[in-house]
Parts: C-alpha cells; sequence; structure tokens
C-alpha cells in the first residue's frame, strides 16, 4: 500500500512539474533591447546635404557601415518585450563619394504619440 502511495505521489509530482513548461507567460522573460535607439526627434534632425561627421554627431555610431566601399550606414534597433514579438526598426544612410548624405530610408521609427508632423518626416525616403 505504501508503495503505491509513493509511486502514485511520485507521478503525480512529475505530471505537475511537467505541466509547468506550458504556462510561458507565467515565467518572467525580460525585454531585451539592441542596436541604435534613435527617437522620431532624432530621425527628424537627420536631412539630406549632412556630411558624415554631421550625422554622427546627431545619431551616434552607425550600428552597421557597408563594409563593400559603398556609403551606407544602417542604424539598426531590435525590440524583444517578453512575451511580444520581435519590433526591428532600420534606418538606412547612403552618402555620395564626397560624404554627403543623398538618401534616407527609414522602416518603422515612427512616434508613438501620434503626431501627423514627425510621422511624416520619420517615415519618407528622400532623394537628392
Amino acid at each position: 500500500m505504501r508503495c503505491k502511495l509513493l509511486i502514485a505521489a511520485t507521478t503525480s509530482l512529475l505530471l505537475l512539474t511537467a505541466g509547468c513548461s506550458t504556462l510561458e507567460r507565467v515565467v518572467y522573460r525580460p525585454d531585451i533591447n539592441q542596436g541604435n535607439y534613435l527617437t522620431p526627434a532624432d530621425v527628424a534632425k537627420v536631412q539630406t546635404g549632412m556630411t558624415q561627421q554631421q550625422v554622427a554627431y546627431t545619431l551616434g555610431t552607425p550600428m552597421l557601415r557597408d563594409p563593400f566601399g559603398t556609403q551606407t550606414w544602417h542604424y539598426v534597433f531590435r525590440r524583444e518585450p517578453g512575451h511580444q514579438k520581435v519590433k526591428q526598426e532600420t534606418l538606412t544612410l547612403s552618402f555620395d563619394a564626397a560624404g554627403k548624405l543623398t538618401e534616407i530610408k527609414n522602416t518603422d521609427y515612427k512616434p508613438d504619440n501620434g503626431d501627423e508632423t514627425t510621422s511624416e518626416i520619420a517615415s519618407e525616403t528622400v532623394k537628392d
């Protein structure tokens, strides 16, 4: 009798602890932020015609510089909130041979407050 009770208790304990892995939301997962965090105000400061030094002063060092000789800078911010989908925001800046900013490509660097003018500035692609 005692052996059956011990086996039943052990089996119950194993089944209950195996079920813990299915409770994903209960397990704490910290937010993971990586890369260049840029506010919409920072992105709005960048305009075509700026030099590489001016852009670096305004936004900081880019996450990636194109290693193949073209003057392209990538500012990437990756956000992984606890139990939500990963969000990635990318700002790509292209420079000419003289080091002047010629193109701004923006992916998802948009304000959270719904300000239309900042949103338009932050999401436009500009060519000189």
